[in-house]
């Protein structure tokens, strides 16, 4: 609740800059759909997937973007920040859990806006596909999509822990934001080592597509066990990782 507090005040100190963002993520949300607009001009189906379902995809994949915007992505590219100046330290000295307050220090709150736009692009896409979705189907696909924003968390959080080593790394955070867009496009779309690559070290093409095909009839019970399996893993390798790291700080002034 005080790191919630904190946060609003933050976010009404610069209001112009949180209407920024909102305007900027709505702007490239729009991109992603003109792309796939343009594509489809092009063809019918990729693999099996029809327009309004790769639509329904790309809402999906931005609507799990923004969740894990909204809770995760400053806070993991802050620690970096942390280490270098000393800040950790205080850290630290809190009687909380250093992990749980290092990862939700702060929360955007204009994420939590830009979800909603992607909810109504779901919405409609469903609507054109003439789905008629279950509370069950809902819950599921509720329930993949935190399962897919924890496998985010875990390996963004994993490589923010490089800063233990080398001081600096939103680099490497970033780079890793940046793949986020392999997660737009349907599985089928992509073969070979790359698939392989993206669903079994860094399953991107798990995330999205799995809680989608839970709602267009596309589910496999072998690849929701797969993307639960997969965030186990990573959370388990990401906690390893952070306690190895705790282990190597030494803080800013010693």
């Amino acid at each position: 609740g005080a790191l919630w507090k904190n946060s609003v005040t933050r976010e009404t100190m610069f209001k112009g800059n949180f209407l920024l963002w909102i305007i900027v993520e709505l702007l490239w949300f729009a991109l992603q759909l003109s792309f796939i607009g343009v594509l489809y001009l092009h063809t019918d189906n990729i693999g099996t997937w029809t327009k309004w379902q790769v639509v329904l995809l790309v809402g999906a994949s931005h609507f799990i973007q923004q969740i894990f915007q909204a809770f995760f992505l400053i806070n993991c590219s802050n620690l970096s920040e942390l280490v270098r100046t000393g800040k950790f330290d205080f850290l630290l000295l809190l009687p909380i859990n250093t992990r749980f307050v290092v990862s939700l220090r702060q929360v955007d709150l204009g994420a939590f806006v830009n979800a909603c736009s992607s909810l109504a692009v779901m919405a409609y896409a469903s609507h054109k596909l003439g789905l008629s979705l279950t509370v069950l189907q809902v819950a599921g696909f509720l329930a993949l999509c935190v399962t897919g924003i924890l496998i985010h968390y875990s390996l963004m959080f994993l490589l923010a822990t490089i800063s233990f080593w080398t001081v600096r790394a939103q680099g490497i955070v970033w780079g890793y934001y940046n793949l986020f867009n392999i997660a737009r496009m349907p599985d089928e779309a992509f073969s070979g080592v790359f698939k392989a690559v993206f669903t079994f070290a860094l399953p991107m093409l798990l995330v999205s597509n799995v809680p989608v095909r839970l709602l267009v009839d596309k589910f496999s019970p072998a690849s929701a066990l797969l993307l639960v399996g997969m965030s186990a893993v990573c959370f388990v390798i990401s906690e390893l990782g952070w306690r190895a790291s705790l282990r190597r700080y030494t803080s800013a002034s010693s």
